[in-house]
């Protein structure tokens, strides 16, 4: 069965950052919207885990007509003792946009304001990681800078394998 594409957009977007007194009108929308097109099967914690001590990283891209959801983007922020020295990851953990409005920029959009959030907090990068045969992903984020940085054999519980992508914010070399 084909999806309808719309061709034009409904008007000019709302695209708002999510809040806590939001979650009873659009969790339910948001966790419909992601199960529909990720990998990988997310239970309500999850969803609480990120959007309780990151919703100011996470934002909604809202139908004017009806308030309806038509996008959202989830998102973290936290200190990542890994590297020498240690760097301030931002991470995408979710992207999902309505299958019939794709195409129109609402992913850009969302990932933009995302990673403007992230910056405006000092993040040093942002990372995600994105079926390797999700060529629209791939194309997105390649588009908006994001560098592959390590494959991971057989990531998703699909058994799919994923790219590691990372966007730079700030020069990681020292001073020598």
């Amino acid at each position: 069965m084909e999806i309808a594409h719309v061709t034009e957009l409904p008007g000019d977007l709302r695209y708002i950052q999510y809040e806590h007194a939001l979650e009873e009108k659009y969790l339910p929308a948001i966790r419909a919207l992601i199960s529909k097109d990720l990998s990988e099967p997310y239970s309500i914690y999850v969803y609480r885990y990120f959007l309780y001590q990151w919703a100011h990283l996470c934002y909604m891209a809202l139908n004017p007509v009806d308030n309806s959801l038509m996008g959202v983007i989830i998102c973290k922020l936290e200190h990542h003792a890994s590297h020498s020295p240690p760097t301030y990851r931002g991470y995408i953990a979710m992207l999902a946009v309505a299958s019939t409005f794709r195409g129109h920029g609402i992913a850009t959009a969302l990932v933009k304001r995302a990673i403007d959030a992230m910056a405006e907090r000092h993040a040093d990068e942002v990372v995600l990681e994105t079926e390797e045969t999700n060529i629209p992903a791939m194309r997105l984020y390649e588009g908006l800078g994001f560098l592959r940085s390590k494959k991971l054999h057989r990531y998703y519980l699909n058994g799919n394998s994923a790219y590691r992508l990372v966007l730079l914010l700030k020069s990681t070399d020292q001073p020598g």
